[in-house]
């Protein structure tokens, strides 16, 4: 799902929202994470290592429009 969202939203100027959207998925996966142990022994450094291993960091996958647009066509 979220690879789905970064490559629809992979846009210039939008990669602050993506790391937003990455880190409030990842607070609520560690909240889910956390709530099913009585013991709570899954801590932020090991969660940090899940996250990186799991979730796919943003980045830009689409160019910009002049770029996309600008396409010289040979006849």
């Amino acid at each position: 799902m979220i690879k789905g969202y970064f490559a629809y939203f992979a846009v210039p100027t939008n990669t602050y929202l993506l790391s937003a959207f990455r880190y409030h998925i990842s607070m609520k996966w560690f909240q889910s994470l956390r709530r099913r142990s009585q013991r709570h022994r899954l801590t932020w450094k090991r969660m940090t290592q899940l996250i990186d291993r799991f979730l796919p960091s943003p980045c830009v996958l689409h160019p910009w429009p002049d770029q996309r647009f600008g396409v010289t066509y040979s006849r």
